[in-house]
């Protein structure tokens, strides 16, 4: 059990750290309002997530393969990312002023989140692959406490990369320049509308 934890937790980290979506729209969130929205932002793609991944655990994620389910979903994930994208952009171009988050702001920013994440095609890919790999760690079909076990790990990886990415992105909003931080926005900016190229590509 604790082999199947500790790759799990591995997973996860490596999951929730590398570049994507969710970590631009951090970037961007937490530059401009600071911790709470980064981290809003986090646990929101955490709640989609979950879902994918008990999605991936049970077998599931055969069923979107299908055009009628694949289709959709990937365009709406394209043109999600391609306006957040844009609204990177001009906040590269018109740097926004960095106040405290307006009432509902951390509400959004977790909405967003969770819409990156239950739109993402990858996730479907890669927790589908986990649910396999999973299958290979324990050499044989999983029972549901190794299952439960693996679902732990990761989630666990997970919370503890959000407040991680929250914490160092607002290390970077106190101590970056306006120079910088334009940078920040526009790098995202790009990263946000070359994913959604690839999204569209992706269904296409």
């Amino acid at each position: 059990m604790l082999t199947i934890f500790l790759s799990a937790f591995v997973f996860g980290v490596v999951f929730c750290l590398s570049p994507g979506a969710i970590l631009a729209e951090t970037l961007r969130r937490g530059l401009q309002h600071g911790f709470a929205p980064a981290l809003c932002v986090q646990v929101g793609s955490l709640l989609g997530d979950a879902l994918w991944a008990v999605i991936g655990l049970t077998g599931l994620a055969l069923l979107f393969e299908y055009p009628a389910v694949k289709l959709p979903l990937g365009l709406a994930c394209a043109l999600y990312l391609a306006w957040l994208g844009i609204g990177s952009l001009r906040d590269a171009w018109h740097l926004p002023v960095a106040d405290s988050e307006a009432v509902g702001g951390e509400r959004s920013a977790l909405a967003v989140g969770a819409a990156l994440s239950l739109t993402n095609p990858k996730n479907i890919v890669y927790w589908g692959a986990l649910g396999t790999a999973l299958a290979g760690i324990v050499g044989d079909t999983p029972s549901h406490a190794q299952t439960l076990t693996f679902f732990g790990g990761f989630m666990l990886a997970s919370v503890l990369c959000c407040f991680v990415t929250a914490g160092l992105v607002e290390l970077l909003r106190t101590s970056a320049s306006d120079r910088w931080q334009r940078v920040s926005y526009g790098l995202c900016g790009v990263a946000l509308l070359y994913l959604a190229g690839l999204a569209l590509r992706g269904v296409l």
